[in-house]
C-alpha cells in the first residue's frame, strides 16, 4: 500500500501516455513532464493565496470591530488569542511560527539526497495548515502580523508536495528547484508582485545561479499570479499615491531618511532574535505558556491606549498616509507598533514581518519628514523610500524591497529614488548587525531539523521558539 500511487499520479500518467506521447516530440514531452507539476503547483498556489488573503482581511477587520465597539475585551480576547495560536504551532507543527522565509531557507539547504527527508518538518502540508490557521486566530485578537511570509512556506509546502506525487520515471526537477519556485510563486500571488517574487528568489532564497531555475520559476510566477489575478483583478497592494520624484539637494534627504529607517529596521530585527534568545530560557510548557500570555496582555494594553492602529498588518495606516494626507500620525504610534510587532513575532505563533515592516517604516518616514520640514507635495516620496528602507533594514533584500513597493503602487518615476533608499539603508543596517535576520533564524531551523530523529513526527509537547 506504501508504494501505491496516488490519483494525482495516475492522472498525469494517463495524461502522458494518451495525449502527450501522441502530440510531441521526446525532447518536448520531456519539458512538458517536467513543467507540468509546477503548472498546478502554482495554480493551487494562487488559489490558496487568494483565499488566505481574503480570510486575513475577514480577521483583521473583525478584530477591528471588536475592539472599537468593546475596548476592554482586548485584556481577554488578546492573551486568549496569542495562547491558543501559539499552542496550535508548539502542539501540531513547531516549524510553522513566525514568517515562514526563513523555513524555506532552510528547506532549500536541506534539499540534498542525503537530508531531504527532513524537509517534511519545514514545508509539509500539515505546516501549512496550521501556519494558516494560527496566524488568523493571532490576528482576530489584535496580533501585529502579516500574511507575505507565512504565503512564501505554504507555496513552497505545495511545491514540495506536488513535487514528491509526480510518478515514478517522469523526468523531474531538483526539489531544491521546487522550493526555491514555491517560493517566488508565494510573494508574487501575496503581493501581486511578479518581479519582486524573481528578485527575491535572486536576492534571499539561494545563491545557486539562476541559469538552473529561471524558467521553473519565471512560469510558477506568472502562472500563480495570473491566477490571483483572475479572481481579484490586477490590483495594487497600495494603489497609486500621488509622487514627486525630486531628484537633487533632495536625495540628500532621501540619503538621511534611509540610512535612519534601515537603521531602525535593524535594532527591530535584533530586538527580536534578543527576545527569541530570552525566551528559550523557558523550558517548561507552563513557563512558555506564561511568557506568551504576558506578551497577550502587554499588546492588550497598547491596544486599549492607542486603538485599532496598535493592532493588524498596519495597511489601513499606510493607505491613511499615502492617499489621504493624514500626516498627523501621532510620536508614539512608532514606538507601539515596533512593540506590537515583537510582542506577536515572539510569542510563537504564526505570523509575518513583512506587511507590518511597511507600515513601521511608512509611519517612522512621515514623523522624519514632518521633522525634516519635508514639502507637502515630496512627503509621499520619502513616505515610500522609509518603507523601502525600514524593510531592507529588517531582511537585508534591498532590491526585493524596492521592487515589491514599485510593484504595489506602481510609482516607476520613482525607481531610483527607491533603489537608493534600499541601498543607503542596507549600509547603516550592516552597522547593528553584519548577517541578515532571516540568516540568523535560518541556521537555528537547520540544526533544529536535522535534531528530529524522525521526520515529519509531531511533538508530544510544546517545545522552543526560535
Amino acid at each position: 500500500m506504501a508504494n501505491r500511487p496516488s490519483r494525482y499520479a495516475l492522472v498525469l500518467a494517463w495524461l502522458d501516455r494518451h495525449l502527450i506521447r501522441r502530440l510531441y516530440t521526446e525532447q518536448v514531452r520531456r519539458i512538458i513532464l517536467q513543467s507540468l507539476p509546477f503548472w498546478v503547483a502554482s495554480i493551487l498556489t494562487g488559489l490558496v493565496a487568494v483565499g488566505y488573503e481574503k480570510l486575513f482581511v475577514w480577521a483583521e477587520q473583525t478584530s477591528f470591530t471588536w475592539i472599537q465597539a468593546q475596548p476592554l475585551l482586548v485584556f481577554i480576547l488578546t492573551p486568549i488569542a496569542f495562547v491558543v495560536a501559539w499552542w496550535i504551532v508548539a502542539r501540531w507543527a513547531p516549524a510553522a511560527r513566525g514568517s515562514g522565509i526563513p523555513q524555506v531557507m532552510a528547506g532549500i539547504e536541506l534539499a540534498s539526497p542525503t537530508t531531504h527527508g527532513h524537509t517534511a518538518y519545514l514545508l509539509s502540508l500539515r505546516v501549512a495548515v496550521v501556519k494558516m490557521f494560527s496566524s488568523v486566530v493571532l490576528l482576530l485578537g489584535g496580533g501585529v502580523i502579516g500574511r507575505e511570509g507565512p504565503t512564501i512556506q505554504i507555496s513552497a509546502a505545495i511545491f514540495r508536495a506536488i513535487n514528491r506525487l509526480q510518478p515514478s520515471g517522469w523526468p523531474q526537477l531538483s526539489r531544491q528547484i521546487a522550493l526555491v519556485t514555491g517560493g517566488a510563486a508565494g510573494l508574487a500571488a501575496a503581493f501581486n508582485t511578479p518581479l519582486g517574487g524573481i528578485v527575491f528568489v535572486v536576492e534571499e532564497l539561494t545563491q545557486t545561479h539562476i541559469t538552473r531555475f529561471r524558467t521553473a520559476v519565471f512560469t510558477a510566477v506568472i502562472i500563480a499570479g495570473m491566477t490571483a489575478q483572475a479572481i481579484l483583478g490586477p490590483y495594487l497592494y497600495l494603489g497609486f499615491p500621488k509622487v514627486t520624484a525630486s531628484t537633487g539637494w533632495f536625495l540628500g534627504i532621501v540619503a538621511l531618511v534611509a540610512m535612519l529607517c534601515g537603521f531602525a529596521g535593524a535594532v527591530f530585527a535584533k530586538a527580536l532574535l534578543g527576545l527569541n534568545s530570552y525566551r528559550r530560557r523557558f523550558r517548561t510548557v507552563a513557563a512558555q505558556a506564561g511568557w506568551v500570555l504576558g506578551c497577550g496582555l502587554v499588546l492588550a494594553g497598547l491596544a486599549f491606549l492607542v486603538g485599532t492602529d496598535a493592532a493588524g498588518t498596519g495597511k489601513p495606516i499606510i493607505n491613511r498616509l499615502l492617499f489621504q494626507n493624514d500626516h498627523l500620525t501621532p510620536w508614539y504610534l512608532f514606538p507601539v507598533r515596533f512593540a506590537g510587532m515583537a510582542l506577536s513575532y515572539s510569542s510563537g505563533a504564526a505570523g509575518g514581518i513583512f506587511a507590518t515592516s511597511l507600515s513601521a517604516g511608512a509611519i517612522l518616514g512621515d514623523g522624519l519628514s514632518r521633522l525634516l520640514h519635508v514639502t507637502p507635495a515630496n512627503t509621499n516620496l520619502i513616505i515610500l523610500v522609509s518603507m523601502v528602507s525600514f524593510l531592507t533594514g529588517v531582511v537585508r533584500s534591498p532590491f526585493t524591497a524596492a521592487i515589491l513597493v514599485l510593484e504595489m503602487t506602481d510609482r516607476h518615476s520613482a525607481i531610483f529614488q527607491l533603489l537608493l533608499g534600499g541601498l543607503m539603508a542596507q549600509g547603516a543596517a550592516s552597522l547593528v548587525d553584519p548577517v541578515s535576520f532571516y540568516e540568523h533564524l535560518k541556521t537555528g531551523f537547520v540544526q533544529e531539523t536535522l535534531a528530529q530523529s524522525v521526520p515529519n513526527k509531531p511533538p508530544s509537547k510544546p517545545t522552543r521558539a526560535d
